[in-house]
Protein backbone atom coordinates (compact mmCIF):
# COMPACT_ATOMS: atom_id res chain seq x y z
CA UNK A 1 0.00 0.00 0.00
CA UNK A 2 1.63 3.62 -1.14
CA UNK A 3 1.90 5.90 1.02
CA UNK A 4 0.39 9.55 1.42
CA UNK A 5 2.99 12.13 0.61
CA UNK A 6 4.47 13.69 3.55
CA UNK A 7 2.53 17.35 4.63
CA UNK A 8 5.07 20.24 3.60
CA UNK A 9 6.22 22.41 6.58
CA UNK A 10 3.84 25.35 7.75
CA UNK A 11 5.78 28.55 6.25
CA UNK A 12 5.61 29.74 10.03
CA UNK A 13 7.65 26.31 10.99
CA UNK A 14 9.97 26.66 8.58
CA UNK A 15 10.51 30.91 9.55
CA UNK A 16 10.92 29.58 13.65
CA UNK A 17 13.62 26.88 12.17
CA UNK A 18 15.50 29.42 10.13
CA UNK A 19 15.16 31.48 13.41
CA UNK A 20 15.91 29.09 15.62
CA UNK A 21 19.51 29.20 13.52
CA UNK A 22 20.49 32.39 12.96
CA UNK A 23 19.68 32.94 16.85
CA UNK A 24 21.86 30.05 17.63
CA UNK A 25 24.70 31.45 15.04
CA UNK A 26 24.68 34.92 16.48
CA UNK A 27 25.23 33.17 19.92
CA UNK A 28 27.81 31.45 18.76
CA UNK A 29 30.12 34.62 17.13
CA UNK A 30 29.16 36.52 20.43
CA UNK A 31 31.03 33.76 22.94
CA UNK A 32 34.99 33.96 23.53
CA UNK A 33 36.44 31.42 20.86
CA UNK A 34 38.76 28.46 22.15
CA UNK A 35 40.15 26.83 18.21
CA UNK A 36 40.85 22.74 20.20
CA UNK A 37 43.17 21.13 17.77
CA UNK A 38 44.05 17.54 17.94
CA UNK A 39 46.43 15.37 16.41
CA UNK A 40 44.85 11.87 14.79
CA UNK A 41 47.62 10.31 13.18
CA UNK A 42 47.63 6.49 13.66
CA UNK A 43 49.41 6.40 16.90
CA UNK A 44 46.81 8.58 18.56
CA UNK A 45 43.50 6.68 18.70
CA UNK A 46 44.17 6.05 22.63
CA UNK A 47 44.63 9.85 22.91
CA UNK A 48 42.11 10.78 20.86
CA UNK A 49 39.56 8.67 22.82
CA UNK A 50 41.01 10.41 26.14
CA UNK A 51 40.41 14.05 24.69
CA UNK A 52 37.03 13.39 23.62
CA UNK A 53 35.92 11.81 27.36
CA UNK A 54 37.55 15.04 28.21
CA UNK A 55 36.60 17.62 25.71
CA UNK A 56 33.38 18.77 28.19
CA UNK A 57 35.77 20.10 31.16
CA UNK A 58 36.55 22.94 28.82
CA UNK A 59 32.65 24.02 28.89
CA UNK A 60 31.88 23.11 32.39
CA UNK A 61 35.05 25.09 33.79
CA UNK A 62 33.64 28.44 31.88
CA UNK A 63 30.02 28.25 32.74
CA UNK A 64 30.20 31.03 35.52
CA UNK A 65 32.12 33.21 33.38
CA UNK A 66 31.01 33.17 29.62
CA UNK A 67 29.61 30.66 27.44
CA UNK A 68 32.96 29.32 25.19
CA UNK A 69 32.42 28.60 21.45
CA UNK A 70 34.60 25.84 20.54
CA UNK A 71 35.99 24.55 16.74
CA UNK A 72 37.20 21.27 16.73
CA UNK A 73 40.24 20.77 13.88
CA UNK A 74 42.48 17.80 13.06
CA UNK A 75 44.83 16.18 10.95
CA UNK A 76 45.61 12.80 9.51
CA UNK A 77 46.64 10.66 6.88
CA UNK A 78 47.96 11.77 3.65
CA UNK A 79 47.74 15.72 3.71
CA UNK A 80 43.96 15.56 5.46
CA UNK A 81 42.79 18.63 7.41
CA UNK A 82 39.57 19.32 8.59
CA UNK A 83 37.93 21.76 10.76
CA UNK A 84 34.27 21.80 12.08
CA UNK A 85 31.73 24.66 12.45
CA UNK A 86 31.98 26.31 15.77
CA UNK A 87 29.62 24.82 18.63
CA UNK A 88 28.99 25.72 21.92
CA UNK A 89 28.17 22.73 22.80
CA UNK A 90 30.44 19.71 24.69
CA UNK A 91 28.09 16.83 23.53
CA UNK A 92 27.77 18.52 19.91
CA UNK A 93 31.85 18.77 19.71
CA UNK A 94 32.17 15.30 21.49
CA UNK A 95 29.91 13.53 18.53
CA UNK A 96 32.03 15.14 16.17
CA UNK A 97 35.39 13.20 17.82
CA UNK A 98 33.61 10.31 18.09
CA UNK A 99 32.85 9.52 13.94
CA UNK A 100 37.03 10.54 13.59
CA UNK A 101 39.00 7.00 13.45
CA UNK A 102 42.68 8.03 13.82
CA UNK A 103 44.75 7.32 10.60
CA UNK A 104 48.58 6.99 9.40
CA UNK A 105 50.10 9.93 8.08
CA UNK A 106 52.47 12.73 8.93
CA UNK A 107 52.46 15.95 10.88
CA UNK A 108 50.58 18.99 9.92
CA UNK A 109 51.22 21.59 12.53
CA UNK A 110 52.11 24.24 10.60
CA UNK A 111 48.47 24.10 8.36
CA UNK A 112 46.93 23.94 12.37
CA UNK A 113 48.37 27.51 13.54
CA UNK A 114 47.86 28.50 9.94
CA UNK A 115 44.01 27.72 9.92
CA UNK A 116 44.06 29.50 13.80
CA UNK A 117 45.55 32.87 12.13
CA UNK A 118 42.77 32.80 9.57
CA UNK A 119 39.54 32.07 11.96
CA UNK A 120 41.97 34.87 14.88
CA UNK A 121 41.73 37.39 11.32
CA UNK A 122 37.82 36.87 11.56
CA UNK A 123 36.82 37.18 14.90
CA UNK A 124 39.74 37.02 17.31
CA UNK A 125 40.25 33.68 18.79
CA UNK A 126 41.24 33.89 22.77
CA UNK A 127 43.38 30.70 22.94
CA UNK A 128 44.17 27.61 21.01
CA UNK A 129 45.28 24.40 22.33
CA UNK A 130 46.64 22.00 20.54
CA UNK A 131 47.18 17.95 21.59
CA UNK A 132 50.15 15.96 19.99
CA UNK A 133 53.24 13.85 20.35
CA UNK A 134 55.59 14.36 17.45
CA UNK A 135 56.99 17.52 14.65
CA UNK A 136 57.92 16.62 11.59
CA UNK A 137 57.79 20.30 10.35
CA UNK A 138 60.48 22.57 9.36
CA UNK A 139 60.66 23.84 13.13
CA UNK A 140 62.20 27.41 12.07
CA UNK A 141 58.51 27.69 9.82
CA UNK A 142 56.44 26.44 12.96
CA UNK A 143 58.79 29.34 14.99
CA UNK A 144 57.52 32.24 12.61
CA UNK A 145 54.01 31.47 12.83
CA UNK A 146 54.01 31.10 16.74
CA UNK A 147 55.56 34.47 16.35
CA UNK A 148 52.86 35.85 14.62
CA UNK A 149 50.20 34.56 17.22
CA UNK A 150 52.14 36.02 19.75
CA UNK A 151 52.09 39.69 18.37
CA UNK A 152 48.06 39.37 17.04
CA UNK A 153 47.32 37.56 21.44
CA UNK A 154 46.75 33.91 20.37
CA UNK A 155 48.18 32.06 22.78
CA UNK A 156 48.87 28.76 21.79
CA UNK A 157 48.72 25.83 24.59
CA UNK A 158 50.54 23.18 23.58
CA UNK A 159 49.48 19.49 25.40
CA UNK A 160 52.57 16.60 24.58
CA UNK A 161 52.18 13.34 24.97
CA UNK A 162 55.49 10.76 25.46
CA UNK A 163 58.11 13.54 26.14
CA UNK A 164 60.40 13.18 23.16
CA UNK A 165 63.14 15.67 23.75
CA UNK A 166 62.68 17.35 20.48
CA UNK A 167 59.25 17.96 20.17
CA UNK A 168 59.21 18.45 23.77
CA UNK A 169 62.14 21.74 23.08
CA UNK A 170 59.87 22.94 19.64
CA UNK A 171 56.34 22.65 21.49
CA UNK A 172 58.34 25.37 24.74
CA UNK A 173 59.65 27.44 21.74
CA UNK A 174 56.29 28.04 19.95
CA UNK A 175 54.61 28.47 23.45
CA UNK A 176 57.45 30.56 24.41
CA UNK A 177 57.04 33.12 21.21
CA UNK A 178 52.91 32.89 21.15
CA UNK A 179 52.31 33.73 24.78
CA UNK A 180 51.06 30.10 25.96
CA UNK A 181 52.17 27.10 27.57
CA UNK A 182 53.81 23.76 26.66
CA UNK A 183 51.53 20.72 28.83
CA UNK A 184 52.28 17.35 29.32
CA UNK A 185 49.68 15.18 28.08
CA UNK A 186 49.61 11.95 30.19
CA UNK A 187 47.07 9.57 30.03
CA UNK A 188 47.26 7.89 33.15
CA UNK A 189 46.26 11.46 34.96
CA UNK A 190 43.19 12.24 33.45
CA UNK A 191 41.78 14.25 36.36
CA UNK A 192 44.93 16.66 36.13
CA UNK A 193 44.34 16.83 32.14
CA UNK A 194 40.74 17.29 32.79
CA UNK A 195 41.80 20.29 34.99
CA UNK A 196 44.20 21.80 32.79
CA UNK A 197 41.86 21.74 29.94
CA UNK A 198 39.48 23.76 32.07
CA UNK A 199 41.86 26.34 32.85
CA UNK A 200 43.05 27.20 29.72
CA UNK A 201 38.99 27.29 28.55
CA UNK A 202 38.95 29.87 31.42
CA UNK A 203 41.73 31.66 30.53
CA UNK A 204 40.09 31.35 27.08
CA UNK A 205 37.00 32.92 28.70
CA UNK A 206 38.56 35.42 31.43
CA UNK A 207 41.90 35.62 31.13
CA UNK A 208 44.47 35.93 33.50
CA UNK A 209 42.17 37.35 36.00
CA UNK A 210 39.88 34.63 35.72
CA UNK A 211 42.48 31.73 36.57
CA UNK A 212 44.02 33.61 39.55
CA UNK A 213 40.30 33.46 41.22
CA UNK A 214 39.77 29.47 40.06
CA UNK A 215 41.12 27.35 43.28
CA UNK A 216 41.68 24.92 41.15
CA UNK A 217 45.30 22.97 40.77
CA UNK A 218 45.08 23.50 36.99
CA UNK A 219 44.68 27.43 37.33
CA UNK A 220 47.56 27.21 39.42
CA UNK A 221 49.74 24.64 37.27
CA UNK A 222 49.12 26.98 34.46
CA UNK A 223 49.49 30.41 36.27
CA UNK A 224 53.07 29.05 36.63
CA UNK A 225 53.99 27.77 33.01
CA UNK A 226 52.83 31.36 31.81
CA UNK A 227 55.21 32.87 34.62
CA UNK A 228 57.94 31.24 33.76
Amino acid sequence: MSRSPAKPAARGEVARFLDKRRNLQAFAERSPRLLFAVDATASRQPTWDLACQLQGEMFLATERLASLSVQLCYYRGLGEFEATAWTGSASGLARSMSRVQCAAGRTQLTRVLRHALVEHARRPVRAAIFIGDAMEEDAGRLAQLAGECGLKRLPLFLFQEGGQPAVTACFEQLARLSGGARLDFDSASADRLASLLGAVARYAAGGREALEKSPSDGARLLLEKLDR
